[in-house]
């Protein structure tokens, strides 16, 4: 398991729910790749409205609906492993925005099946 305190970097990646790489979710392959990579984490937060670029808007209002909600996908790590992740993005994202920010993680710990199971019970 990946240990992380201290001062961190939040990647952001900002994408439409319909980009694809070959065939499949862009926001699956970049979480994919960055298992692959070993980051500390990814996670995906789907939007319920937004712009970006090209400035149409995209919202999940029932007059309006759209079947290309914004998709944001957060992965944090240390800066050094972020920046070495930069070049995967480069290939993957030909449209949307890639945001890097400082951060600070206060507690980054991952389950424990066995203490898991004893507070079920």
């Amino acid at each position: 398991m990946t240990r992380l305190t201290g001062t961190a970097l939040r990647l952001t990646i900002f994408i439409g729910e319909n980009d694809t790489w070959h065939h499949k979710p862009l926001f699956s392959e970049i979480v994919r790749r960055a298992h692959a990579a070993g980051l500390a984490g990814a996670s995906v937060f789907r939007g319920c409205e937004g712009f970006g670029a090209g400035s149409l808007i995209h919202t999940s209002r029932l007059l309006s609906l759209s079947e290309d909600l914004p998709v944001a996908v957060v992965i944090v790590d240390t800066e050094d492993r972020v920046r070495a992740f930069l070049p995967q993005l480069d290939e993957l994202v030909s449209s949307g925005m890639v945001i890097l920010d400082e951060c600070e993680v206060i507690r980054y710990v991952g389950r424990n099946k066995n203490r898991d199971k004893k507070e079920r019970a």
